[in-house]
């Protein structure tokens, strides 16, 4: 078998080789002249030359060899909804979808910005984009009218993509009252919006713009819509980045790089295989989705598992801890995606739960979206029984930056390490102030890559190729690298830790301490379920540390002496682990910590209150109620 580091090797020292084999695993209408461009740094163009089209080598090409295999399971615990699509199906429904976007004007090159639960619709209406050549953009689906707003206004899609309703928990989310309003407040307007009705919410019709997806689908039951063959390097989609402040931040992906990184992907990372089944629990709103629910899976030839609702409720729509291990066992997942938030959700229901499943199928669980802490990371892999893979990457890469590549080499996992750098990206670790390359073990630098970066990376920022270079490339001083904007370190053996963001950073008295670091702490007392740790402006010191504590024991909320105890013994933790200067000014006890839908903590919505200023927009918060939590500990002192 290949040893990974020889093939890591060849991708960096001969990567016009590398990624010319590589581009073999997707189907092209015209071979590319040249494999990669980087004579304008930092902008990388792969496969010059080349033609192709994400929906050919999502559906079609698989038409020949499993069209009747499952290609699309749609499961929704919100509903109770559980629909399988064979490739012959969603080839079909894909073409009624393109043609029904055509009807409405669509054509290559045009915006159709989709707003849209985690239905199949949604999946039709991404592959549809792509197969016409038009640039979708998936907008998270809940997001209030400000924010929706300022997107159209960026995006100006000539159709918006939508339903009556998203629902999480069991509660109804009415998406067309927050998309009116949000037409109203954007100066663009698009010529029309396409409308999925699941009869959870009334919906009114704007009559001239709206129309009803059941009714375009029935005027084109027999629709023949043939792919528009696409330069490598056409925009396929973008997509904005989580927390952007001001203008939003549209990430642009190309179409050929990024067909290619991800056939590449699920070969060499995921170790996936054409008719197995890939279960990613994330949400089309996010790249996750984008990757690892639509496109990677089935340009794999795999079936894809797209699932609306929580990992605590059945599809009888009672409560159920383990409905995504039976799912596991009903559609023999093979590779399951989720995040770190998730685990620690179920980590909380009963640990039969994990026993009483056949999960036999199940290869690996990845997990991403934020560092996973090693006791979360321990739990799930003696209950599951299979390697928990953590791997770390950006809306802006498009997929893994580091983890470990089992499709090549198998490798153990490090508790608390995403693992190495992957294929294709040179990842360094450079001093913040210097920009000096460190080299030595276990020293803290900002997590860097080198350009030109690899296919499937982002090509720049929306229409600003300004900011693009301003943002991300300049920020080390004298050097043109892609910063992360996270701290790290590299053990003796090559496997990287991620710290916390550069921006999460705590100035205490002069010293920089990263919250990532207090909370790797704070996560390792046998007490402590869940942990976030805010920098709060200080009179004295400039900042301190404070921590928010999910206890496991759920009486020490109710118990004033309890509590003391234990913010004592956490204490005690950080000063041997990290010294007193790390240790927080308090430690509040909470039963929820305040997260997105996705899962991602809401790290700067809490400083926000701690500090007495507004949060933001909290629309895509999970729990409104946990940020209130904070607000009255902090009221009451």
């Amino acid at each position: 078998m290949t040893r990974y580091a020889d093939f890591y090797r060849r991708s960096i020292d001969q990567p016009d080789a590398f990624w010319a084999e590589q581009a073999q695993l997707i189907d092209w209408h015209k071979p590319f002249d040249r494999v990669c461009n980087n004579d304008n740094p930092p902008f990388a163009h792969w496969f010059e030359g080349g033609q192709t089209n994400l929906c050919h080598n999502a559906v079609d090409r698989h038409l020949k060899d499993r069209a009747r295999q499952p290609a699309l399971i749609c499961v929704s615990t919100e509903t109770g909804l559980e629909k399988t699509y064979s490739f012959a199906e969603l080839h079909a429904e894909v073409q009624r979808m393109a043609a029904s976007l055509r009807t409405l004007g669509v054509q290559k090159g045009d915006r159709v910005l989709i707003y849209m639960p985690m239905v199949a619709e949604a999946a039709f209406a991404m592959l549809a984009c792509a197969r016409l050549g038009a640039i979708h953009c998936v907008v998270f689906g809940g997001f209030a009218s400000g924010s929706l707003a300022s997107r159209i206004d960026d995006a100006t899609p000539k159709v918006i993509v939508s339903a009556d309703a998203g629902s999480r928990g069991g509660k109804v989310v009415p998406y067309k009252p927050l998309l009116d309003e949000a037409i109203r407040l954007s100066s663009h307007k698009p010529a029309a919006v396409l409308l999925t009705d699941r009869q959870l919410a009334p919906m009114d019709l704007v009559a001239g713009r709206d129309q009803l997806w059941n009714d375009l689908r029935a005027q084109h039951m027999d629709a023949s819509v043939p792919c528009e063959w696409l330069d490598s390097t056409a925009i396929s989609y973008t997509i904005y980045t989580s927390g952007t402040t001001g203008k939003p931040k549209g990430v642009q992906r190309d179409t050929g790089g990024y067909a290619v990184a991800l056939a590449a992907s699920m070969k060499h990372i995921f170790d996936c295989r054409a008719g197995e089944t890939y279960f990613s629990t994330s949400d089309i709103g996010w790249v996750v989705g984008h990757s690892y629910i639509i496109y990677g899976p089935l340009i794999a030839g795999m079936a894809t598992l797209m699932y609306e609702g929580l990992p605590t409720r059945g599809l009888d729509l009672q409560p159920d801890g383990g409905i995504w291990w039976r799912l596991v066992e009903k559609y023999k997942v093979t590779a399951m995606f989720s995040a770190p938030t998730a685990v620690r959700v179920l980590k909380k229901q009963d640990p039969a739960l994990l026993t009483q499943y056949d999960l036999s199928s199940l290869r690996a669980l990845y997990l991403a979206g934020e560092p996973l802490d090693e006791p979360t990371a321990r739990w799930i892999s003696e209950g599951l029984k299979v390697p928990i893979i953590d791997n770390y990457w950006q809306t802006e890469s498009g997929w893994p930056i580091l983890t470990i590549a089992n499709g090549v080499e198998k490798k153990d996992s490090r508790f608390g390490s995403p693992g190495i750098p992957m294929y294709g990206y040179k990842v360094k670790l450079l001093h913040e102030s210097t920009g000096e390359e460190l080299t030595q073990p276990n020293e803290k630098g900002v997590v860097v890559l080198e350009g030109p970066t690899p296919p499937g990376f982002m090509q720049t920022v929306w229409r600003d190729d300004e900011r693009f270079v301003n943002t991300y490339w300049k920020s080390v001083p004298g050097k043109m690298v892609y910063s992360t904007f996270d701290w790290g370190i590299r053990d003796e053996d090559g496997y990287y830790f991620i710290l916390g963001r550069t921006d999460d950073v705590i100035n205490v008295a002069g010293h920089r301490l990263g919250t990532r670091e207090i909370e790797e702490s704070i996560s390792g007392h046998s007490g402590v379920a869940e942990v976030a740790v805010v920098g709060v402006a200080d009179a004295l010191k400039g900042q301190v540390a404070m921590a928010f504590v999910v206890p496991k024991d759920s009486s020490v909320l109710q118990d004033s002496a309890g509590a003391l105890k234990l913010e004592g013994e956490i204490m005690k933790c950080v000063d041997q682990d990290l010294g007193a200067l790390a240790r927080p000014s308090r430690v509040r006890f909470v039963s929820v910590l305040p997260k997105t839908r996705s899962g991602k903590m809401l790290r700067r919505a809490i400083q926000a209150v701690c500090e007495g200023r507004d949060a933001g927009d909290l629309t895509t918060m999970d729990d409104p109620a946990a940020l209130q939590q904070i607000r009255d500990l902090m009221n009451t002192g």
